[in-house]
């Protein structure tokens, strides 16, 4: 596989790109790009073994952590720390948001993304089936994040 291949991936209905790996440096920091289209919101989760930082690039995000919700613009940067509960929903069209974090997350998306078909989203696949989300808590448990409630709507 190439390196463009491991670092442009599909993770559920987004396209991520590994900007900077966790692997490329000594501290295990990783930066990741996503690409989301309107109404994207993974589930309301934890993460128990890092914070992690939103910075939106495009598009307005509403970000919910612990009890506060926020709206964020391009430019607007948040933290969302780790053993609070957080998720988002993508307000505007489209948006690009960078996530940056200890890696833990990198490894997530690894594992249960798969490599990009091309540029751009991947086809939208509508709500998980029991097993496709049975699939996805099985892997957060595995990388240290527990889903915890709903998606935004």
């Amino acid at each position: 596989m190439s390196d463009l291949e491991q670092r442009s991936l599909w993770f559920l209905n987004t396209h991520v790109i590994v900007r900077v790996s966790a692997r490329d440096g000594s501290d295990g920091i990783s930066v990741l790009e996503h690409r989301a289209s309107r109404g994207d919101s993974p589930p309301l989760h934890i993460h128990y073994d890092e914070d992690e930082i939103f910075h939106v690039l495009e598009g307005e995000v509403r970000y919910r952590v612990g009890d506060d919700e926020r709206r964020a613009r391009a430019g607007e940067t948040l933290l969302a720390p780790k053993g609070i509960p957080h998720t988002y929903r993508v307000e505007s069209s489209e948006a690009r948001m960078l996530t940056i974090t200890r890696g833990g997350f990198e490894s997530f998306v690894r594992a249960f993304g798969r490599p990009a078909e091309r540029e751009g989203l991947p086809d939208p696949s509508g709500p998980p089936t029991s097993e496709q989300a049975e699939a996805l808590a099985g892997a957060c448990r595995q990388f240290g994040i527990e889903l915890v409630g709903p998606p935004l709507s």
